[in-house]
C-alpha cells in the first residue's frame, strides 16, 4: 500500500475515534437473545462478534507498537475463528469488550496522532500477508470496525 497522505490519515483517525461509540450504540439496546442467537448457519453471533473486535484491535495495537519499537519485527497471525469460539467469547457480556474497546481506541488515536514521519515509515513482517507499516494497521483498522458493523447489520437481518 501506499503511504497516506496526512489528511488520508487525520481522516482515517477519526474513523477510529467514533468507532467504539459507533457500535456501542448498534449494540445497546440488544436483547441477549439477539446477541446470542446464531441467524446465519455462515455467521457469528451479534456477541462473538463484538469480542473478535476486541480481539483484533488488541491485536493491532501490539502489532503497531512492536514495529515503532522493534527493528523489522515478526507480526504473529492468529486464528480468528477458533478465538471467536473460546469459552470467554459465549461466557462474558459484550460490556467487557466495549470497554475495552473505548480504552484502547483512545490510546490507539493517541499513538498514531504522535507518530513522526520516520516512525510512519517503520515496518513489521506479518507471516501471512507480508509487510505492514503504520499505514497498513491504520488502514485496516478504521475499515475493520465498519466491516463488523455492517456484518451485525446483516445478522440481524436474517432474524425470523
Amino acid at each position: 500500500m501506499a503511504a497516506l497522505s496526512p489528511a488520508e490519515r487525520q481522516e482515517r483517525i477519526e474513523i477510529l475515534r467514533r468507532f467504539p461509540a459507533q457500535l456501542e450504540a448498534r449494540v445497546r439496546d440488544l436483547s441477549a437473545e439477539d446477541l446470542t442467537t446464531r441467524y446465519m448457519d455462515e455467521e457469528w453471533t451479534v456477541q462473538q462478534i463484538v469480542h473478535h473486535v476486541a480481539d483484533s484491535h488488541m491485536n493491532s495495537i501490539i502489532r503497531l507498537k512492536l514495529i515503532l519499537t522493534e527493528d523489522y519485527p515478526p507480526l504473529k497471525p492468529y486464528d480468528q475463528a477458533i478465538w471467536a469460539e473460546l469459552p470467554d467469547t459465549n461466557a462474558v457480556p459484550i460490556q467487557a469488550s466495549l470497554l475495552i474497546l473505548k480504552g484502547l481506541h483512545e490510546r490507539f488515536v493517541a499513538l498514531f496522532e504522535s507518530l513522526t514521519d520516520d516512525q510512519w515509515l517503520r515496518k513489521g513482517l506479518h507471516a501471512a500477508n507480508g509487510d505492514y507499516t503504520p499505514d497498513d494497521i491504520l488502514v485496516i483498522y478504521s475499515d475493520h470496525g465498519q466491516i463488523h458493523i455492517d456484518q451485525i447489520n446483516k445478522v440481524l437481518a436474517a432474524k425470523p
